[in-house]
């Protein structure tokens, strides 16, 4: 009977807390709803748009700042002004750079994804990481190492490229670049190999929570309700939760294990030869003797730098891959710079012959691709200026977000609220055409997304032509990056070796 009694009150207890969480949800939403009432109502006597579209955004804003460079915009919880004007946006990256920081609305969107990494810091922290990080990315070892990695990756994309032009077979340009992107940056940044560009292209539970956990905290900013569902673990937020587990497992276990291979290291060598040159060896050997020295910190650090390295480059290669597919007269010049360029470079080199009818088509890649490192891809000017063109219509960060300390006044007038948000929205001086930040937050990985994407070109257009799907739709999605909504469907074929 005492059995039956406490399971009685058990299930009464499930039930009533159940209860409890439905009048609180429905107490919650009526008071959400009561707000945005409120809110359109007060804005009925205002100027400027009410409301905003959110699925073509970039448009809708570029079309505003065609007659006003700077906008207000009156949103439900939050009033945010959207600047284009480079002297505004030097103002807020730079000379008045300690009252814009990352914002509590961007660093609670972010916290469990990112925790305290580098581009969700501010402060003391940020300024740690930031010197940190600015030391290695300048080492010619991790720039070395990082050329290796990238080659390696394209010449593994080259080979599936190479089957789907004999097979005649469509593919998703932007997904295979986001799988090339997430094996470079994770041997980067962890030294270790994931292998979801593996021919028949694998799943990889880091990679598919990865994936799932940055599409949630994108969509958390244009979702006023994803702090409830949150509380409620339901929808988005129930999945965010299984996908954050399925990383922190993946990623502490890397960190215990290169501790481990490091402290065996120094044990045995004396000289430093087998010193491994990724991000997580190179942090856990300039943090031993600071108080930051934990496995969290070492997570944070290493999943900035994947999440700021991934998407950004796939998504710059991939539009691209696109303008150059509607240019042809673009392509056929990053084509003949190409073969000059490989011309050139072979005079200096012996045993080298590019028009060996021998070689099969693989190790004709191979060998085209032994020409590039990071001084010879310097030659390359007109794909820089492809791929810098690139970036101003199609910006992987099209708009930058930060909070407000600080009541302040903009260079043009404009008036900014304390506890508000600014948006830069990227429009030569960096302040003009900002797609890797400017100021003290200017991005560290520029060069190194450069390097990335003037390789993987080089080798690409040097052996393949692209060809748009017929009928396939290309625009944007709504996300921190600027990624293709439906992908980027194609085929391909190879040009002569």
């Amino acid at each position: 009977m005492e059995t039956v009694d406490q399971l009685s009150l058990s299930l009464f207890s499930s039930s009533t807390l159940n209860e409890n969480k439905i009048e609180i949800s429905i107490f919650l939403v009526s008071i959400v709803l009561a707000y945005i009432f409120m809110h359109r109502w007060n804005q009925r006597n205002l100027k400027g748009p009410k409301s905003w579209n959110y699925q073509r955004m970039h448009d809708w804003l570029t079309e505003y700042f065609v007659e006003s460079k700077t906008l207000t915009l009156q949103l439900p919880f939050i009033t945010s002004v959207y600047v284009a004007d480079h002297a505004n946006v030097e103002h807020i990256l730079k000379t008045n750079f300690p009252n814009y920081p990352k914002g509590e609305d961007f660093q609670t969107c972010m916290k469990e994804l990112l925790g305290d990494g580098i581009f969700n810091a501010d402060g003391e922290m940020w300024r740690q990481q930031r010197k940190t990080a600015s030391h290695e990315f300048a080492s010619r070892n991790l720039r070395n190492f990082s050329t290796i990695v990238f080659r390696d990756c394209a010449l593994t994309l080259s080979g599936i490229l190479h089957r789907a032009s004999f097979h005649n077979k469509e593919i998703d340009m932007q997904e295979l670049l986001l799988r090339m992107n997430l094996d470079s940056i994770c041997k980067i940044g962890y030294g270790v190999e994931i292998g979801t560009l593996a021919h028949e292209l694998p799943d990889n539970r880091f990679a598919k929570a990865f994936e799932q956990a940055t599409g949630v905290v994108s969509f958390r900013f244009s979702n006023p309700l994803w702090k409830l569902q949150r509380f409620f673990n339901i929808g988005s937020e129930a999945l965010f939760v299984q996908s954050i587990q399925v990383i922190n497992e993946f990623t502490y276990g890397l960190i215990r294990k290169r501790k481990a291979e490091l402290q065996e290291t120094k044990a045995t060598d004396d000289n430093g030869d087998k010193r491994k040159h990724d991000l997580l060896s190179r942090f856990i050997e300039l943090n031993e003797n600071l108080e930051l020295n934990g496995d969290k910190y070492l997570r944070d650090v290493i999943l900035s730098f994947i999440l700021a390295g991934r998407d950004s480059t796939a998504s710059t290669l991939s539009w691209l891959i696109y303008m150059i597919m509607k240019n042809p007269n673009v392509e056929e010049k990053i084509y003949e710079e190409r073969i000059a360029f490989e011309e050139k470079q072979t005079k200096e080199m012996t045993g080298y012959d590019p028009k060996d009818p021998i070689k099969s088509f693989p190790e004709k890649l191979a060998q085209f691709a032994s020409l590039l490192n990071y001084d010879s891809l310097g030659k390359l000017s007109y794909m820089h200026a492809t791929i810098t063109e690139t970036l101003r219509l199609y910006p992987a960060v099209p708009q930058d977000s930060k909070g407000v300390l600080e009541d302040d006044v903009l260079p043009d007038g404009t008036k900014v609220k304390a506890g508000g948000r600014v948006g830069l929205f990227e429009s030569a001086s960096p302040f003009k055409f900002s797609a890797f930040q400017a100021g003290p937050r200017i991005c560290l990985g520029k060069d190194s997304s450069y390097l990335q994407m003037k390789l993987t070109l080089a080798i690409l257009c040097r052996f393949f032509k692209f060809h748009l799907v017929p009928n396939h739709p290309v625009t944007y999605k709504m996300m921190i990056t600027i990624a293709m909504k439906h992908g980027l469907k194609l085929t391909v074929t190879t040009r002569p070796s």
